[in-house]
């Protein structure tokens, strides 16, 4: 026995279909909002919220391996989340994306529980 914590399990999103090449597609996982990116033939998913207005990034524009912001058009890497252009400066959460039998699965952590009183 190793002590680590067991890896968070690959979560089902939707039909692969959904997610086109440059366009992205918002999913609620395990209580969380993802986007979900198709660029270049790759699979990118990251929080949906911008970290500088809360809007959805999954109807931002793709452009040399980034989003922007559909608001302000502040970038993040879709394979870091790091901030790539102002107005952002905190980088968004990513999440392990892959493609089984024509469904987009995402592993994504539970939220962990709150306190009694939180």
């Amino acid at each position: 026995m190793t002590g680590d914590a067991p890896s968070p399990p690959f979560l089902p999103a939707g039909p692969a279909g959904s997610v086109r090449e440059g366009i992205g597609k918002a999913f609620t996982i395990a209580g969380r909002r993802i986007a979900v990116f198709r660029h270049e033939g790759r699979l990118y998913a990251l929080d949906d919220g911008c970290t500088h207005g809360a809007a959805s990034l999954a109807f931002g524009s793709l452009r040399d391996g980034c989003v922007a912001c559909p608001w302000h058009y502040g970038e993040f890497d879709l394979a870091t989340g790091e901030p790539r252009s102002l107005p952002v400066y905190q980088g968004v959460n990513t999440y392990p994306v892959r493609e089984v039998d024509g469904i987009i699965e995402v592993c994504v952590p539970e939220r962990p529980a709150t306190e009694p009183g939180d």
